[in-house]
């Protein structure tokens, strides 16, 4: 079967020649790769080479954060259950190391909670490789569950090797997929999501203030995570919020500390003020009609859950076109709410919202007609096919 699209369902928002193309084209950075996201509707507001794979260095922490944090949900581990840090991570991401550490001492154990905040607020090697070892048994079996999680949320240009950001050939990931990332830890554990901004850690005698300066810029930062690789550049993961509006973004590549600061602020400071939340399709609306094979009805109704919104220019009004894409027809009978489709809003090349369909009522199985004229005319296609359904429903009655 192929793709089905019922295209130009929406022209929700009236036409003008202002739009988020023009918009985007007035924001400009030197940062070889860089996104911006609403963290609301995942709407993405700017991108500059989204795609473009380098390595993550400490970013790579906010995944093994969301791994740990997955544990904690599930209720495999708690924020109390102790882990001993082992002589391997000890020497590989401890004092002995040289290295960003928060300094706990070899064959001790150290709470859930405390780990966490060695590794997010200090940015601990030492930290991160016992909470891998702790939850998997060694680092290379923790990077799998980092992979499935990765996989998972379609980060399908990521790769990790290990819980720390250590260079590895093999650990790569995207400016694009660290947003996604960022927005799934920021929906999925809100209870959790505030270690990131914790203002310092004092563990054995040593206070250390959180290594992340951009949580002091003055744009509403509250997360995630820097990170520095020699030959590959600074990289910033953020998220901040202004008049209750939360904003992602994710720059690789800075040439300095300084420029990684300045253009992850300009950039969400130019998205605070330049898009508005603006409302395309109300809670539960149809949004679009998938064909069924073989039903007691021609199509089913389709809806997304929940209000369907994205950011839109704040200067002008925008033309939104939404596309519904599926796999069809559907073979009857069809129950009502399991996913059959997507929703999809495009801005010029970039996809800016892609939100899962539902159908919104049963279909059961059609008389003996209804079956023998959906065969007959399938190869004629939809339109032929509900011309003929329509004349045998006006017989019948």
């Amino acid at each position: 079967m192929s793709l089905v699209g019922a295209a130009a369902m929406a022209a929700a928002l009236a036409a003008a020649p202002s739009g988020p193309a023009s918009a985007q084209a007035t924001f400009q950075t030197p940062v070889p790769s860089a996104i911006l996201l609403d963290g609301e509707t995942g709407t993405i507001l700017f991108e500059k080479d989204a795609d473009r794979a380098f390595a993550p260095a400490s970013l790579t922490k906010a995944m093994t954060a969301n791994v740990v944090f997955s544990q904690l949900k599930a209720g495999k581990i708690t924020p109390d259950t102790p882990f001993v840090v082992s002589v391997n991570a000890w020497r590989r991401g401890g004092g002995p190391s040289g290295g960003a550490a928060m300094f706990a001492d070899v064959n001790k154990p150290v709470r859930v909670v405390d780990l966490l905040a060695g590794a997010l607020v200090v940015s601990g090697n030492d930290a991160a490789i016992t909470l891998a070892e702790g939850i998997a048994g060694t680092e290379s079996e923790f990077a799998g569950l980092m992979n499935e999680a990765a996989s998972s949320l379609g980060m399908s240009h990521s790769s990790f090797r290990n819980a720390t950001g250590f260079a590895d050939a093999g650990q790569v990931s995207t400016a694009r997929d660290m947003a996604t990332l960022a927005r799934h830890i920021i929906l999925t554990y809100p209870d959790f999501y505030p270690v990131f901004a914790q203002e310092g850690i004092d563990w054995n005698k040593i206070k250390q203030r959180n290594r992340n300066t951009l949580l002091n810029g003055g744009f509403g930062a509250d997360g995630l995570q820097t990170g520095w690789l020699k030959d590959v550049g600074y990289h910033a993961l953020t998220s901040a919020v202004q008049n209750k509006q939360r904003l992602i973004a994710a720059t690789m590549g800075a040439k300095s500390e300084k420029e990684r600061l300045d253009e992850t602020r300009r950039l969400l400071e130019w998205g605070f003020g330049a898009f508005r939340h603006r409302q395309i399709f109300a809670a539960d609306q149809e949004v679009g009609r998938a064909s069924v094979f073989g039903g007691a009805a021609g199509t089913v109704g389709l809806a997304a859950k929940g209000p369907v919104s994205l950011l839109t220019p704040r200067a002008g009004n925008e033309k939104v076109t939404a596309k519904v894409v599926y796999q069809g027809p559907l073979r009857a009978p069809v129950a009502k709410d399991p996913q059959v489709g997507r929703l999809e809003i495009p801005r010029g090349q970039t996809k800016v919202l892609d939100l899962p369909l539902y159908t919104t009522g049963d279909v059961p199985v059609g008389s003996l007609w209804d079956r023998a004229l959906d065969g007959s005319f399938t190869l004629m296609g939809d339109s032929m096919r509900d011309v003929a359904r329509t004349a045998v429903a006006k017989v019948q009655k």
